[in-house]
């Protein structure tokens, strides 16, 4: 070939010391509009055969303030990449390339001046012509800084100029419409704010501060961190900017605001320069305590390692662009001399800033007797700076980055076969006379394979793939702090975590060894739930229990859920526990106590029993209806032992058995009580001449009357036990915590339709037993009667407020309490009086004391 391809490219160099506090100067932003002087380098490819025109033109003289050994590095990163590829006989074959750079100064209308002759292939600018000549000019690398950049695009893009920056981050330059030539090495500021808000979330940081520039860099990272803080759940504590047209820079209110917040994560987009005045004003008023979460601004300044601020910054953390190595470079670095031709000048005042010597300039030589000279022999192998450093490179790696782009981007371009191109007709550029847009379509295309095996790559965006590293600023074992790698933020993963952090690695502030936390609220505990207080952000809340029956079991819990039908909140109300079955069981003491009673009960109607039978044929058992008597008792028995039948876990069958069994045992009691009522008063009234009832004072009548009354309560019994079954269940409702198992009526109605007609049947037994109290008969039962139907309506009838007002296991002991009792009563009342008689005056009962009492009564004696 014997035509050459410029290509441009803008490195940062030096910056204006007037505008910068203590005249501080760093390139560590790529953002700081106005403040520093550029070069453009321009990339040239030339043949084999051609001398290198690799060449830096001096700065302007009187834009150039102050020298950086970063940039001078960043532009050596420059000559190492093009050296670099043109060894490579794989990349460009029989093409060398070459570079020339320029320096804007930082001044917007040099940068456009500066675009313009880039273009037009002139050394001024000449608007609206654009310069096709041979060779064509191929692309630019830079600018740094997005104000500049987003210049230089608005410009480019018009005629399809590909344009790589290394360091400018603006959301704006996504913009595929407005910049549709322009990519770049680094990330968008949008996925640092992302990233940034991420990180916040990771560490629990719920209630965080925001400080960011005033200008279009930090009100635009600021923004997206918000939106996406806000997204996740977390608040924003206070928003404030740091005011650039103000002398202090607002540090006193912002540092004021900062002490008296309660949130202890700050996130700060800003620049190093623009960050000391508030860290300093923060020193004077002793802010303490506070985590400083940085932009890639300044998360690697250097500046700010001094010591003084190691109290303030000890324990940050936060992005920066993700560091590498590359091989050979450091070599290359210390094999610089001050006598190169090429980029003499800037090499030359590298060379004595860092030795701290003067060279000999022949055009200007002025020297007095102090001038220290430099010899050129000085080595670089001893000195250690920022020029030197190259173990972990971030803008320097960028630039190295895109230049080896635009080489595989041209490769791509001259290795094209026809009918197999990305063009029309699958046709190929011509790579002596290519477009300019033919090449921003193989570099949209084009992936680069790094020395580390990461793959670099442009989005529809132009924007790589999002990689920071996460820095932490640690004490050291001496004094002073020193900036930790602890952990990455990739987009690129695709199986894995996109934030990932070595917690073990990370130092927090003094005194403190886990995470500090940065809320609004003290987080609430489990059993506890969040809730909001009126007016405030969400992240601001009070913590209340969970009410009953419910659980939280996480931290910070919004709500609190329903514990399963079968279990209950633990104490803490974190974990549900298995409810307890309650029931009356033989193994407790209450149903010990009522079965034992139950069971001794039975022995007394039994013993009576055997007693009557024994004495059968004595006065006072014939009087009073022996065969009655003998069923009485029997039937007394059986309503004891259906007592035991209300004890133990509710089965089916035991809950049919409790109700019909405890129905008929009482029907069959009552109904004999009933018939020996009605029997008294039968034979008194058929003692009277003519009376009609003489034919119902016999043994068969008493019968009838037995087995009527039971024969009605057997029919009630049976329907209900046949339509509407009693059925165990269980009661989650009446007591909290506790699942009742008993057993249902089935039907409330039939229920309380046979202990009515128990009722009844007592009722009538009571009247008429009352009403033949006084009635003119030898051991008349009428009385006893009557005060067995009294104690049994009263015990039955207190047992109706008294079950409604038990619980459980408590609503079942009452009901055998009323059984017993009642039982007890008929047994006391009925054949107490008998029984002592028959034990313990045997003088009453025979033939003559009853022969003696009846004459008594006749003749009004006996009363």
């Amino acid at each position: 070939m014997d035509k050459y391809l410029p290509v441009f490219l803008n490195i940062k160099d030096t910056i204006n010391p007037d505008q910068v506090p203590n005249s501080i100067c760093s390139n560590a932003a790529p953002d700081l509009q106005g403040t520093s002087t550029m070069l453009h380098c321009c990339l040239i490819i030339v043949p084999l055969s051609s001398p290198s025109l690799n060449k830096l033109l001096s700065p302007t003289a009187k834009y150039f303030t102050l020298f950086l050994l970063e940039t001078y590095q960043q532009y050596q990163a420059l000559r190492f990449a093009v050296e670099e590829i043109n060894r490579n006989p794989e990349v460009l074959p029989n093409i060398t390339l070459g570079f020339l750079t320029y320096d804007s100064c930082s001044v917007l209308h040099m940068e456009l001046e500066g675009t313009l002759a880039m273009v037009t292939g002139r050394s001024q600018a000449i608007p609206n012509y654009l310069w096709l000549g041979k060779p064509p000019l191929a692309g630019i690398l830079g600018h740094s800084m997005s104000t500049y950049s987003i210049l230089m695009a608005h410009i480019l893009g018009l005629y399809k100029y590909p344009q790589i920056s290394h360091y400018a981050t603006s959301a704006l330059l996504s913009n595929r419409r407005q910049f549709p030539s322009f990519f770049r090495t680094v990330p968008s500021d949008t996925f640092q704010s992302q990233g940034l808000a991420q990180l916040v979330l990771h560490f629990g940081w719920t209630w965080v501060g925001l400080v960011a520039m005033g200008n279009d860099y930090g009100q635009q990272g600021i923004h997206v961190i918000t939106q996406e803080i806000l997204k996740a759940g977390a608040c924003v504590a206070f928003t404030q900017f740091i005011h650039l047209n103000r002398a202090d820079r607002n540090a006193p209110y912002i540092s004021r605001l900062i002490k008296k917040s309660t949130a202890k994560a700050v996130i700060v987009f800003s620049i190093d320069v623009f960050f000391i005045p508030l860290i300093d004003e923060m020193i004077r008023v002793n802010v303490t305590g506070k985590i400083f979460v940085a932009s890639e601004a300044w998360s690697i300044s250097s500046i700010l390692l001094d010591d003084k601020y190691s109290n303030i910054l000890s324990g940050s953390i936060g992005f920066a662009f993700h560091s590498s190595t590359i091989p050979g470079f450091r070599e290359h670095l210390e094999r610089i001399h001050p006598f190169y031709k090429n980029g003499e000048m800037v090499t030359r005042i590298f060379w004595e800033k860092t030795f701290g010597c003067k060279l000999i300039d022949d055009r200007n030589p002025i020297w007095n007797k102090t001038t220290r000279w430099c010899t050129g022999n000085e080595s670089l192998l001893a000195i250690e700076n920022a020029y030197t450093d190259a173990s972990n490179l971030r803008t320097s790696y960028n630039i190295y980055t895109s230049t080896h782009i635009i080489a595989n981007a041209l490769h791509n371009l001259q290795s094209c076969q026809q009918q197999r191109g990305p063009f029309y007709n699958r046709s190929c550029a011509t790579p002596q006379n290519f477009k300019p847009w033919q090449l921003t379509r193989y570099i949209q295309n084009v992936r680069v394979k790094l020395e580390y095996g990461r793959e670099v790559y442009f989005d529809k965006n132009g924007d790589p793939p999002a990689v920071y590293d996460i820095v932490n600023w640690q004490r050291g074992d001496n004094v002073g702090i020193k900036q930790v790698k602890v952990g990455s933020y990739d987009t690129a993963v695709i199986n894995g975590s996109v934030l990932t952090v070595n917690r073990s690695a990370v130092m927090w502030v003094p005194q403190q060894d886990q995470v500090p936390p940065s809320l609004c609220s003290e987080s609430c505990l489990p059993g506890l739930r969040k809730v909001a207080i009126k007016g405030q952000p969400v992240c601001c809340y009070q913590c209340v229990p969970c009410p009953q029956g419910e659980i939280s079991n996480q931290t910070d819990s919004n709500d609190c859920f329903q514990c399963p039908w079968d279990t209950w909140p633990n104490l803490q109300k974190d974990r549900c526990v298995p409810k307890m079955v309650e029931f009356l069981s033989y193994e407790e003491p209450l149903g010990a106590t009522l079965a034992g009673s139950g069971i001794s009960s039975v022995t007394v109607p039994l013993s009576i029993l055997s007693l009557y039978l024994k004495k059968k044929n004595t006065p006072i058992i014939k009087a009073n209806n022996f065969t009655l008597s003998c069923i009485l008792l029997v039937s007394l028995s059986c309503c004891f032992l259906c007592s035991l039948a209300f004890i133990g876990y509710p089965q089916s069958k035991k809950c049919i058995l409790r109700q019909a069994a405890f129905g008929m045992a009482f029907a069959l009691c009552i109904s004999c009580v009933l018939a020996k009522t009605f029997m008294v008063v039968f034979a008194f009234m058929a003692t009277k001449p003519r009376s009609s009832l003489r034919k119902w004072a016999t043994p068969q009548a008493s019968y009838m009357i037995i087995i009527c009354c039971s024969l009605l309560q057997f029919i009630i019994c049976a329907l209900w036990m046949s339509l509407a079954p009693p059925y165990p269940g269980n009661d989650i409702q009446t007591s909290p915590g506790v699942i009742i198992a008993e057993c249902k009526e089935g039907s409330p109605t039939a229920f309380w339709c046979m202990v009515g007609y128990l009722s009844l049947l007592a009722s009538i037994s009571f009247i008429v037993a009352f009403l033949a109290r006084r009635l003119p008969d030898s051991f008349n039962e009428t009385k006893f009667i009557t005060f067995s139907m009294l104690a049994f309506l009263s015990v039955w009838v207190s047992y109706i407020p008294a079950s409604l007002s038990a619980q459980g296991k408590y609503t079942v002991a009452m009901e055998i309490f009323a059984i017993l009792a009642s039982s007890w009563a008929l047994v006391i009342c009925m054949f107490l009086p008998k029984c002592f008689i028959i034990l313990f005056r045997q003088d009453m009962n025979s033939r003559e004391y009853l022969m003696r009492k009846q004459h008594m009564m006749k003749t009004g004696q006996g009363r």
